[in-house]
């Protein structure tokens, strides 16, 4: 379903029937927004990468620069290899192929 930033998002929930104007976030839960969608990174993680393996965790930040402004901040762990830390949208390494990303000389 697409949400309040127009992109498509696995846990976003919106409920319009008859007039209802019903909106959550399934992933952030009560501590979701609609401002929130214009800065998360979930619906590209996900487009990127779509391995069963991957667990994502969220935590609403405040940047320092802007007090009022919320972020949503991923880390990702792969449930598979066991490793944590990596790029989301990459992926750990080890359940894929990522050989292909290297640049050959000569190429």
């Amino acid at each position: 379903m697409k949400n309040p930033a127009g992109s498509e998002c696995q846990y976003f929930y919106g409920d319009y029937y008859r007039g209802r104007q019903r909106e959550e976030c399934r992933l952030l839960r009560a501590a979701w927004a609609p401002d929130l969608c214009r800065t998360c990174p979930i619906p590209s993680i996900v487009r990127a990468n779509d391995c069963e393996y991957l667990r994502l965790s969220v935590t609403i930040e405040r940047s320092l620069r802007t007090a009022f402004q919320r972020r949503v901040r991923v880390t990702a762990s792969c449930t598979k290899s066991g490793r944590s830390g990596f790029d989301p949208h990459l992926g750990c390494g080890e359940c894929h192929d990522l050989s292909w990303l290297e640049t050959k000389p000569g190429q």
